[in-house]
């Protein structure tokens, strides 16, 4: 029945579709014994370290998923909308020499606060990040607005247009131009594509490309595999709305369906990952959860490694490296144990739903017990990208409760890294006018002082307390102590060689079970 339909399908579009390499969405069970050591750098954890039994946030969510799942991955008539619809193709790994246009409005209420001349840097990024792709060419177009059919007026298309056949007629390839846009309509794209003779892709799809690119767990395939849908759905519209015959792609009903149908197993797969995601939180909620969210690229990875000294954590000069949101074991100067979670970076210019396609992991950072928001300060946009971090998270947050978006927000800690980039001159106007905790997770500069200020915020925040106790000399008191609360000094008593005292953070639930056990219980 399968390669019956198969044979339809290619049938249907008269064209062969090349069909991928199967992925089952089913994780293996995989346990592995991890180790955290605390940096030496940092004071009063020199010689510390604790381990723990971990099992990897990619492991498996559910090992039941039906082989009917494989059709997620290897469904060539799927594959054949979303590359007609995005003009790109899942071999990531293809040679491509693009030309990158960065479309600005030159005045208005439409004019964007962040420079052109920043915003066709971070364009030409997003094209670097892709290793077989190279700009052959890039510069920043003034318009007076954004929707016109072929985006740019007739002199400036014709310019562009010039531009491209001098580029490959001096010998250099030119195999698409990129336009930096959120997204581009389908007629633009189509209008475009028929001026230049070449493939237009827009911000949209460069971003999925990339992120297909970096998607190596399969949540984070699946997640990728649901964020093209609703950019396909917007360029179907697109088309749906247009009343011409020249149109060269449209979609039957039956493929209506199909696409409605994928989405909806979609859905259901990652409602899997989120109560496997819950399960996880469960089993951590005993530990203090610090999220570590900001700007792609501006340094989560590396102040993670920084503060936790997890030797395996690789940090990648990339944008979108991280895709799956993992934890992370690390040791406060109190000797508490805390969970850092990894995090998706976000970036301007691209819908919120796109990353709200990974809100199932997201939801990880969404209710942790403190936030740390990295800042590149030493970016010149820094600003801005600080802005567009600040409404995502509150647009993330939109469905959440009053009482948790204002406890969320007042337990941020704004932290400016890469500070040895920056004059350090410059350091009171970062600490004193932007409120920043400056450090870098290179050099280790400020990192004491970070884990200073996330002890004091996840103290508050968990309502845990620091107290001393009177127990006695390795009873069964402190055995408990040791195991259940963070023990951050033990000394003699000065009254009593028989007994210590023992200086412990602890949860209030704690307390009234150590209450229970060894004082009531008596």
């Amino acid at each position: 029945m399968r390669m019956l339909r198969s044979i339809c399908q290619l049938a249907f579009h008269q064209q062969t579709f090349q069909t991928l390499l199967k992925v089952r969405p089913i994780f293996q069970p995989l346990f592995v014994r991890c180790k955290y050591v605390q940096n030496s750098g940092v004071k009063g954890m020199k010689g510390r370290k604790f381990e723990i039994n971990k099992e990897p946030e990619e492991a498996k969510y559910d090992e039941s998923a039906s082989n009917d799942d494989d059709d997620l991955f290897d469904d060539s008539e799927y594959n054949y909308i979303a590359n007609s619809t995005m003009n790109t193709t899942k071999n990531i790994l293809n040679i491509q020499n693009v030309v990158v246009l960065q479309p600005f409005i030159k005045w208005g209420p439409r004019k964007a606060t962040t420079k052109p001349e920043l915003a066709l840097q971070e364009a030409e990024a997003l094209i670097r990040s892709i290793p077989t792709w190279t700009v052959e060419h890039s510069e920043k177009v003034p318009l007076e607005s954004l929707d016109k059919q072929y985006l740019f007026g007739k002199g400036k298309l014709k310019e562009l247009k010039n531009l491209i056949q001098g580029l490959r007629s001096n010998g250099q390839p030119v195999t698409c131009v990129f336009v930096s846009k959120s997204t581009l309509t389908y007629r633009q794209k189509q209008n475009l594509q028929a001026t230049f003779g070449v493939p237009v892709i827009d911000r949209y799809s460069i971003v999925i490309q990339i992120m297909r690119l970096h998607a190596t767990s399969m949540e984070a395939k699946l997640q990728v595999a649901m964020a093209e849908l609703p950019y396909i759905w917007s360029q179907v519209k697109d088309v749906d709305d247009q009343i011409t015959k020249n149109v060269r792609f449209s979609l039957s009903d039956v493929q209506k369906q199909m696409l409605k149908d994928r989405e909806k197993k979609l859905k259901n797969e990652l409602e899997r990952v989120r109560r496997h995601r819950g399960r996880l939180r469960k089993n951590r909620q005993n530990f203090p959860i610090v999220a570590v969210v900001g700007y792609t690229n501006a340094g989560k990875t590396s102040l993670i490694k920084a503060l936790t000294d997890e030797q395996r954590l690789e940090p990648k000069d990339q944008l979108f490296a991280t895709l799956d949101v993992t934890a992370h074991a690390g040791l406060l100067p109190s000797n508490l144990k805390v969970i850092y979670m990894d995090t998706v970076g976000f970036m301007s210019e691209i819908p919120t739903g796109l990353i709200e396609c990974f809100v199932a992991t997201l939801e990880d950072a969404m209710l942790a017990d403190i936030i740390i928001h990295v800042h590149d300060v030493s970016h010149e946009n820094y600003v801005e990208q600080r802005k567009h971090v600040e409404l995502t998270l509150q647009s993330l947050l939109e469905n959440s409760s009053n009482e948790d978006r204002e406890r969320l927000f007042s337990n941020i800690i704004n932290v400016g890294n890469k500070c040895d980039l920056i004059e350090t001159d410059d350091f009171d106007q970062w600490t004193e006018v932007e409120k920043l905790q400056l450090i870098s997770s290179k050099t280790l500069t400020g990192i004491n002082g970070l884990m200073e200020e996330v002890e004091q915020k996840i103290l508050l925040a968990t309502n845990r307390k620091r107290i001393t106790m009177r127990v006695a000399m390795g009873g069964e008191e402190s055995v408990w102590l040791y195991k259940n609360t963070a023990v951050t000094e033990v000394v003699g008593d000065p009254n009593n060689e028989q007994k210590c005292l023992m200086t412990v953070i602890i949860t209030e639930a704690k307390l009234q079970q150590f209450r229970h056990i060894f004082v009531v219980g008596k």
